[in-house]
């Protein structure tokens, strides 16, 4: 079965999309990066390097430092698919990325999106 799309397109390409939904709905980039950063270990100058070597979204993820585990908990419908019911993990690992941007334009506290519980 050939690879989805997504895996060979560079992380770098989309990531200005997701910057861009969060500003539109007057969130910041440094919300999407904190995002980023809980989701994947990578460090805000990981993250830059990342950019810079334009890695695709396969690499991307396979080479986080340390995807939280946390993440487990993101649930809810991506695309019409529901994301803790979807099989194969590098595809997962996006749509929870992607899951996390829309609830932040959607204007969730970041507690809440980090699934943080208020102790």
């Amino acid at each position: 079965m050939a690879k989805h799309r997504i895996y060979t397109m560079s992380f770098a390409s989309v990531y200005p999309l997701y910057v861009a939904k969060a500003e539109k709905k007057g969130r910041t980039k440094a919300e999407v990066d904190q995002i980023i950063s809980w989701l994947t270990g990578y460090g805000q100058k990981e993250l830059k390097a990342q950019l810079q070597k334009r890695t695709d979204f396969e690499t991307f993820f396979a080479k986080a430092p340390k995807m939280n585990p946390s993440r487990a908990l993101i649930t809810g419908v991506v695309c019409g698919v529901r994301v803790e019911d979807i099989k194969e993990p590098t595809m997962q690992e996006i749509r929870y990325l992607d899951k996390l941007i829309d609830e932040l334009a959607k204007g969730k506290a970041m507690d809440k999106i980090l699934r943080q519980s208020a102790s």
